[in-house]
Order: structure tokens, then C-alpha cells, then sequence
């Protein structure tokens, strides 16, 4: 179950449940709202697949628990918690990356 979640949120394509949400305006404006959330928590996912990792395997690497990693990768979906930039340096490290913050025009 786990796994196609993860897949989910790899596939940048919409799914046509999302599409006809989308169509309502105070659903693309929340959307909208929590995009770069949506991307952040993209790029996560992405990195420990590419590195084969579970999220156990992070959650070792990190020196934490693996419901940890659950909260945090759950949290950038949710709007509701920002997670540090240490963390996330922390994050990036346990699957063989490094954190890059810009600002862009």
C-alpha cells in the first residue's frame, strides 16, 4: 500500500479525480498553496526510491524511528508542519544527496 502511495506521488500527472477537484476554484487555490510542499515532498520520495531505500532504512541513517520518517514525509501533505532545515539536510544525506535552497525569479 505503501508502495503505490509512494508511486502516486512520483507520477506528476494528475489523476482524474484530482482533475475534476482541480475544476472547483477553492480547491486549485489550497492546491496552489501547498505546491511547493507537493514538489519538496516529490523530490523526497523520489531520492529514496532512486536510492532503494525504505523508510526504515532512512529512518536508521538519520538515528530515528521509522514512524519519524512517516510523520515527516506525511507533514509537507498535510500544510500543517514545516520540517527544519536541518532535518531535511539530515533527510537528504541518509539517501545520498545534499540539500539545495534557492529563491527564483
Amino acid at each position: 500500500m505503501a508502495t503505490q502511495r509512494m508511486k502516486e506521488a512520483l507520477n506528476d500527472e494528475p489523476s482524474s479525480n484530482e482533475k475534476k477537484a482541480l475544476k472547483k476554484a477553492s480547491v486549485r487555490k489550497e492546491y496552489e498553496a501547498l505546491k511547493p510542499e507537493f514538489n519538496l515532498l516529490q523530490e523526497m520520495l523520489k531520492a529514496r526510491n532512486d536510492a532503494g531505500l525504505s523508510q526504515a532504512d532512512v529512518a536508521a541513517r538519520m538515528g530515528t524511528k521509522p514512524p519519524a520518517i512517516t510523520r515527516l514525509e506525511s507533514s509537507l501533505t498535510s500544510g500543517r508542519h514545516s520540517p527544519s532545515i536541518a532535518t531535511l539536510k539530515k533527510y537528504a544525506e541518509a539517501v545520498g544527496c545534499h540539500l539545495e535552497i534557492k529563491f527564483v525569479h
